[in-house]
């Protein structure tokens, strides 16, 4: 397992709600982080069908433009009653002529289940995946999950993506409703973010 040593880490991601929270998750490192929005760089196109896959693409991507170490993820909820769907398509599924709109990527989703009549609870995970590269093509890889169940209607103004109907296991509120600092404590980004913490910055 490599250990990060450098003073400066770009994070692959031009979303500014995962980039708020990576930075909280680096709150207690002395690392600066940089933004692929921040140094303007291109947006690869994911190719992949897997989480892996299309983190590689954006890490590597990344840290070979700066030469900097980069950290992109790639997360999605899979939902049971959907045989994982939307899964590695879970931003696709927000997609509008005027951009991504995630209301309508839930709507989506809850039209899917109801023509399944898909029985309650209906189970669903949030997934995370963490690539950490190197300039010289080495990477490692973690990754996290959320358990939880997909409800409706949507509840919560905070967070953002699918957590307006996403309800974690043993709570009785979404992660819409959670505020920003509980949600990190448990979120599938922070369960990557742990095991890579102690992996490569311990």
């Amino acid at each position: 397992m490599r250990k990060f040593h450098g003073e400066k880490l770009v994070v692959a991601t031009h979303n500014e709600g995962k980039l708020e929270e990576v930075r909280a998750l680096f709150a207690n490192k002395s690392v600066k982080i940089l933004s692929s929005k921040s140094l303007d760089l291109p947006e690869p196109k994911e190719t992949e069908d897997t989480f892996i896959g299309n983190a590689r693409i954006k890490a590597h991507s990344a840290s070979k433009i700066t030469n900097l170490p980069a950290l992109a993820d790639d997360s999605g909820i899979t939902i049971d009653a959907l045989n994982g769907s939307p899964g590695v398509y879970t931003a696709d599924w927000a997609e509008t002529p005027a951009g991504r709109d995630f209301f309508v990527a839930m709507e989506k989703t809850y039209r899917a289940l109801e023509e399944k009549s898909a029985p309650y609870p209906r189970k669903a995970q949030f997934r995370c995946t963490l690539v950490l590269a190197w300039p010289d093509g080495h990477d490692e890889v973690f990754e996290g999950t959320l358990d939880g169940q997909v409800v409706w209607p949507p509840r919560g103004l905070d967070g953002h993506g699918y957590d307006p109907i996403f309800q974690p296991e043993g709570y009785s509120i979404t992660c819409g409703e959670m505020s920003f600092e509980d949600k990190n404590r448990i979120s599938h980004r922070s369960v990557a973010f742990k095991k890579l913490a102690r992996a490569c910055f311990d």
